[in-house]
C-alpha cells in the first residue's frame, strides 16, 4: 500500500487523487504504525516547517519516517516534504528530519538578480523548468522542455552535490530535486504539474530501489 503522510501540512487529497488517476491505490494517515508498514511513502504538503515538525514529533511521525528511510522503504517528498528532510530550516529555525545532510534556506536571503527593475518576487510561484544534473529512475520520460509548478519561499541546500538530481533557475540556481538511496524529493508540486508531474509520480509508484 502507498501511504500519504498526514502531518497537518494540507494538500493531501489532491495528491491522493493524482495517485488514483495514474492507477494506484493510496491511503492518507497520521498513524506511525501504518507509515512504517507501508510499501511506499509520500509526504507532500504546504505550510511552515516549524509547524510540520511540531506535529510530526507529537505524533511520532518523525520517528516513523526515519525508521522507514533506514529500512529502505521507497519515499517521496513534495514541497515541504522536500525541505523537512534536511537537517534544519531557516523557516522558524526548525530542526528537521536530517535524512539528507544540509539545510533549507530562504529565497529572500539569497536573491541577487533583478527582474524588470524589481527584485524577483517571493514566493517563487508558477511554472518553471528543471535541469537534470544527475540521472534518476524517476526522471524516465521527462523531457528538457517540461515545466513544473512551484509555490515556495524556501529551498533545500544539500551539503553533498551527489544528493542533487535537478536544479531550477529563479534569480539563483537552486536544487529542485534531491535524493538519497530510497528517498527522492521535489520542490515543485507533482500533483499540480500536469503530465510531467504525473510521469514522475507514476515512476515513483513503480520504483523499486535496491536494498
Amino acid at each position: 500500500m502507498i501511504v500519504i503522510v498526514d502531518y497537518g501540512a494540507g494538500n493531501l487529497t489532491s495528491v491522493e487523487r493524482a495517485v488514483s488517476y495514474i492507477g494506484f491505490k493510496s491511503v492518507i494517515t497520521d498513524d506511525p504504525k501504518k507509515i512504517v508498514a507501508a510499501d511506499k511513502i509520500i509526504f507532500p504538503g504546504v505550510g511552515a516547517a516549524g509547524a510540520a515538525m511540531e506535529t510530526m514529533q507529537k505524533k511520532g511521525i518523525d520517528i516513523a519516517l526515519k525508521q522507514s528511510f533506514n529500512s529502505k522503504t521507497p519515499m517521496l517528498g513534495i514541497c515541504i516534504g522536500c525541505q523537512i528532510i534536511m537537517d534544519r530550516s531557516d523557516e522558524n529555525n526548525a530542526q528537521c528530519l536530517g535524512l539528507i545532510s544540509g539545510e533549507t534556506r530562504a529565497f529572500s536571503n539569497q536573491m541577487a538578480a533583478t527582474f524588470s527593475d524589481n527584485y524577483l518576487k517571493v514566493p517563487h510561484m508558477g511554472w518553471n523548468g528543471l535541469k537534470i544534473v544527475q540521472e534518476h529512475p524517476l526522471f524516465k520520460g521527462i523531457e528538457p522542455k517540461d515545466e513544473f509548478y512551484f509555490v515556495h519561499s524556501y529551498f533545500p541546500v544539500p551539503i553533498n552535490q551527489e544528493n542533487i538530481y535537478g536544479t531550477t533557475e529563479y534569480g539563483i540556481t537552486f536544487a529542485s530535486t534531491i535524493g538519497k538511496n530510497n528517498l527522492f524529493a521535489t520542490q515543485f508540486h507533482l500533483e499540480k504539474s500536469g503530465e510531467p508531474g504525473l510521469i514522475i509520480l507514476k515512476n515513483f509508484c513503480l520504483w523499486s530501489p535496491l536494498k
